[in-house]
């Protein structure tokens, strides 16, 4: 496969700041993100540590330093703590809910087309996804299943987008796989339902 039917996986990922971090172009991110998921997964995880009392401490500890940090500013005639406009803009509301909308009627036309299209092959890919997403979180824990994504995510990209070629081969062989066993489906199908109406036709003779 040449060069030119690659596909970018930096533009698809958006071409922004999470696509630098996924791919590693941003390694201090991409490491930060590294590092400090596994040092929450130990503490919570390995160390027993609550989350909730974590938060609160992290809160508490935040609040003190700005107190004292203002305080001793006001005193020595020093700058206050740099903290920006803590408020939500409705830009930022806007395109949340853009987003959600887009998630909730793409989730709704795949409902659509299970139920009133009777769309065979959806209903099995829901299925197993279904299946593969409860298998999956019985054998983890939610906080160790997120850990897990992370790592996915920190990891699956680059090396799709080193072994692109190769991995493009194997999902074709797959897809091929699928879809004939599909079609072998759909036949036999097809030929139940000539058959039953062949025996009506002749019944009602």
């Amino acid at each position: 496969m040449g060069d030119s039917q690659r596909i970018s996986i930096h533009r698809l990922l958006g071409q922004g700041l999470v696509a630098d971090v996924v791919l590693w172009k941003n390694w201090r991110g991409a490491a930060a993100l590294l590092v400090s998921s596994s040092t929450l997964w130990y503490l919570f995880e390995r160390a027993g540590y609550n989350f909730l009392s974590f938060v609160a401490n992290v809160f508490l500890l935040l609040v003190l330093i700005l107190f004292f940090w203002a305080k001793a500013a006001s005193i020595l005639n020093r700058p206050l703590p740099p903290l920006p406009d803590l408020e939500i803009s409705e830009d930022t509301v806007a395109r949340v809910a853009d987003a959600v909308q887009i998630w909730m009627n793409r989730a709704l036309t795949v409902a659509h087309d299970i139920a009133i299209e009777r769309n065979l092959l959806l209903c099995l890919q829901v299925v197993g996804g279904l299946w593969a997403i409860s298998f999956i979180g019985s054998l983890f824990n939610f906080l160790t299943l997120i850990y897990i994504c992370i790592l996915l995510s920190l990891s699956l990209p680059v090396l799709y987008d080193k072994y692109q070629d190769q991995v493009d081969d194997r999902l074709r062989v797959i897809y091929g796989t699928i879809q004939t066993r599909y079609k072998k489906i759909h036949r036999c199908k097809w030929m139940s339902e000539v058959s039953l109406g062949v025996y009506d036709e002749v019944l009602e003779v």
